[in-house]
């Protein structure tokens, strides 16, 4: 009784503030199992997100217990005189407010008791889980069956729904293609409230669109996942380099490699301060002996090259590992007293971030701004932007956090989604994972960040660099036309199709809602 009561009062504000033309009372008899709310703490959590650097406040927040409910939800604001605005929010690792929707409600898809459980096809060698189930979970649902996901990103406290909203990369996106190249079907709300299943062979249009659509076609409650056996342990390898055209022909020689004789994952990161590199996934370098730049003969200006692969294997393959690896490191060109290893069972290498975030989350440092940028860099223009960036605005300066640099191979993409990348077979994902401190530290604040990476884009505007921005963010819909370049007409149309309104993840801003008044248009 008292949910339905809070889901009456909730109900009649939406009504009152956006005109719902159906009573509450209609609203209750559709069957909205989960709960409405507006309880200032599920507001203010949906206001904000990991960035902190922008914030929304939506009307209310459902927490559903089923797709239905996000159904009935969507099919409502889709059907009333003024219409409102719904977004999906998983973890709430977005940066710029992705999945904030002001005066409208925002579906906390992720949470204790919200959405089934993860169901394990074992025979099959997939898994069905519910969109906002974080990867951490569904790696511990299939491991118990003796198998894992094929795809990953460094972080697993992210909602699937999120990660196949984006693409979900990592290490092993050369290999296996990022995560959105290994689902084989999705249950998806459309922004028209109808619940559709869709895969290759089944309303593959919605199925193409949605996968690294930014939510702008659905809200994905269920996906199904392909599996493959789950190794025991990993053999973790660091190599450094003061010399980036060595560092960067390694690294496209790694992912060039075929059959079982290669590494299953490869990153890179970007060393322009000693601290950076002693801190940053401390357990690598022992605080008591840490590394030194200058002891390593770097005559790059202060930069290095930090080059990370791993190779999987299980206890009854452990006495081969060593000859596996020291085969593939014999053709690489890292300095050679730089080599660091170490051995972990495999479920604490791919969890590894999170003990870096509990150590910050110790320290205070994590809920605090995150100015990241992310963006796929062409192959054929790394050199360039090793030079203006890395050695130029980033040279000898402090760094607040990790950057990430690695390649990845485009045949491994499905052209047919809605991910934009560069126009070339291997292109490089550049990661500023930074952290904005308030510590007195001009080099670490936010608005010296946030210019830093004016300065990245103006840059390789100037240059000629044609990058595309992954975890996109724009403020304009010629800036939007410019990202999608070709596929920009596709993905209108796929809007008008599955949500004609704009109803879904206004956030983006990458449609502007159609029930906005005009007064209200300028502002958005």
């Amino acid at each position: 009784m008292a949910t339905k009561l809070l889901l009456t009062f909730a109900i009649c504000r939406l009504i009152v503030t956006v005109g719902l033309t159906l009573e509450p009372t209609e609203l209750l008899h559709l069957g909205v199992d989960g709960q409405l709310s507006l309880h200032p703490s599920d507001v203010e959590s949906a206001s904000r997100d990991f960035g902190l650097l922008t914030r929304a406040q939506p009307l209310a927040v459902l927490h559903p217990s089923s797709a239905l409910d996000v159904a009935r939800l969507v099919k409502a604001a889709y059907g009333s005189d003024h219409g409102f605005t719904v977004s999906a929010r998983g973890h709430g690792h977005s940066i710029n407010g992705q999945a904030q929707t002001p005066n409208g409600v925002v579906v906390q898809m992720s949470g204790n008791g919200v959405g089934p459980r993860p169901r394990v096809w074992a025979g099959d060698m997939y898994v069905d889980v519910w969109g906002g189930e974080l990867w951490i979970d569904v790696l511990r649902s299939t491991l118990a069956y003796g198998l894992a996901p094929k795809s990953w990103t460094d972080y697993l406290y992210l909602s699937v729904g999120g990660t196949l909203s984006n693409a979900g990369i990592s290490g092993q996106a050369f290999n296996h293609g990022p995560q959105i190249s290994n689902v084989h079907e999705l249950d998806v709300v459309t922004g028209k409230g109808e619940l559709m299943t869709c895969s290759e062979e089944q309303n593959s249009e919605l199925f193409h669109a949605v996968l690294g659509g930014l939510g702008q076609f659905g809200i994905i409650t269920r996906a199904r996942i392909s599996l493959e056996p789950a190794p025991q342990r990993v053999r973790w390898i660091r190599v450094l380099y003061s010399n980036f055209s060595a560092f960067t022909r390694d690294q496209e020689y790694l992912i060039s490699l075929n059959g079982s004789q290669k590494f299953d994952y490869v990153e890179g990161f970007v060393i322009v301060d000693e601290g950076l590199i002693n801190n940053w996934r401390s357990s690598f370098f022992s605080p008591r002996n840490p590394v030194k730049i200058s002891s390593l003969g770097s005559n790059n200006g202060g930069v290095l090259y930090c080059l990370e692969v791993t190779r999987n294997y299980h206890e009854s393959t452990a006495a081969s590992v060593d000859q596996e690896v020291e085969a593939l490191l014999k053709k690489l060109n890292f300095i050679p007293t730089s080599v660091f290893t170490t051995d972990l069972p495999y479920v604490d290498f791919l969890d590894r971030v999170h003990k870096s975030e509990l150590k910050l989350r110790s320290k205070g440092l994590w809920e605090v701004p995150h100015p990241w940028l992310n963006l796929f860099v062409p192959k054929s223009k790394i050199d360039d932007f090793n030079r203006g960036v890395f050695k130029g605005i980033l040279g000898n300066k402090k760094t607040s956090g990790p950057i990430l640099i690695y390649p990845m191979n485009k045949n491994k993409w499905d052209e047919k989604s809605s991910v934009v990348t560069p126009d070339e077979q291997v292109f490089y994902l550049v990661a500023f994972l930074r952290s904005a401190l308030d510590n007195g530290e001009e080099s670490q604040r936010l608005e010296y960040l946030s210019e830093q990476n004016r300065q990245i884009l103006r840059f390789c505007d100037d240059d000629g660099i044609n990058v595309k921005q992954y975890l996109p963010h724009y403020t304009t819909q010629e800036e939007w036309r410019d990202h999608f370049g070709s596929k920009w007409d596709g993905f209108h149309q796929m809007k008008k199709k599955f949500d004609p309104r704009h109803i879904l993840a206004s956030g983006q801003r990458i449609f502007r809602p159609t029930f906005l008044a005009p007064s209200d248009r300028a502002s958005w």
